[in-house]
């Protein structure tokens, strides 16, 4: 962190309870050379993954839906969300995670993934980078139903999609998760399919 524009005064931990709450009191200088004191908070949750798997012969991908409590109390009826697989690093590597991520949320094993980029989700508010990968997969490699760890309280259903529908579950609204849709398109974009 060496920007000569930005100096840090000080920062406070607000909640430490799920993950890590902080407000962030530092100066600016704008354009002119003027330092503008300014405060933020930020939440870092640490890093993350997240994979679009893909089947070229059946011309589908597999994607996941479970509650997600942060859409509910923001206007989504149901709470339930269409995405891809993702998880936290954690101390894992971020090829590591994905592909233990998708064994336990999708119940695919698979060896031979593609990281196509990363990406900050919410920049203004969230520490987060997410590492994004593609996968192929076929039906041999199913090795459990999936759904996700009992002990982190995951309810995932694992779903079966042709692409093209899944596609355009963006314009009816049916898929509104950021990660999901820029793997879709970048499926679309790259022609996985």
């Amino acid at each position: 962190m060496k920007n000569e524009n930005i100096k840090i005064n000080k920062t406070e931990i607000l909640s430490d309870n799920w993950y890590i709450l902080k407000k962030v009191t530092f100066d600016y200088r704008k354009k002119n050379g003027e330092w503008e004191p300014q405060s933020r908070e930020a939440y870092d949750r640490g890093n993350g993954a997240t994979i679009l798997l893909y089947n070229k012969e059946f011309q589908s991908v597999i994607l996941t839906r479970q509650f997600r409590l942060p859409t509910y109390i923001n206007g989504n009826e149901s709470g339930m969300m269409i995405e891809s697989c993702a998880g936290l690093l954690d101390k894992d590597n971020a090829e590591d995670c994905i592909k233990k991520e998708t064994e336990e949320e999708t119940g695919y094993k698979v060896h031979k993934v593609q990281k196509i980029f990363e990406s900050y989700m919410s920049p203004g508010s969230v520490t987060e980078i997410l590492h994004f990968f593609v996968a192929e997969y076929d039906k041999g490699m199913k090795v459990s139903e999936g759904g996700g760890l009992e002990e982190e309280q995951e309810n995932i259903e694992v779903m079966e999609l042709n692409f093209e529908d899944a596609y355009k579950m963006i314009a009816t609204g049916e898929i509104r998760d950021a990660k999901t849709i820029m793997l879709l398109q970048y499926a679309k974009l790259h022609q996985l399919l």
